[in-house]
């Protein structure tokens, strides 16, 4: 048997429920539910050096949905029904409430439509994560 080259194992795929905080590393397929942009800095016509643009898109699989930040070029690829492999994912805290987000060591990916359909009601971004020092006794 052939040795696998290190860096290039299968990516495990992670459900959207599965995800918690202060975790990274995910490979998820998701579809797009919605996009809203939130921040918009720099004309369109303007230096792309000083260009930034941050919309927040619902995207989700059979399992539940989470709000994805997307940044920048991320924007034009997160388009409402358009089923997208996000790699190497980790989950940011913002105001106590787990955001998935895609930096520069990952990359999002359009791909064909996915056959699931999205469970919408199970938001994982509306639970509330509190956060709580353990003191070591």
């Amino acid at each position: 048997m052939a040795e696998a080259k290190p860096g290039m194992r299968k990516p495990v795929f992670t459900k959207v429920d599965q995800l918690r905080p202060g975790t990274g590393g995910h490979t998820l397929t998701v579809k797009v539910v919605s996009s809203k942009m939130v921040l918009q800095k720099g004309r369109p016509d303007g230096p792309q050096l000083r260009q930034m643009r941050i919309a927040e898109c619902l995207v989700g699989d059979e399992t539940g949905i989470i709000v994805f930040t997307a940044r920048n070029e991320q924007v034009d690829l997160m388009k409402p029904d358009t089923t997208v492999i996000l790699r190497n994912a980790k989950i940011d805290m913002f105001k106590g409430s787990m955001r998935l987000a895609v930096d520069k060591w990952g990359r999002v990916e359009v791909t064909e439509p996915g056959s699931f359909t999205v469970k919408e009601d199970n938001n994982l971004s509306l639970i509330e994560y509190e956060l709580v020092n353990v003191v070591e006794e």
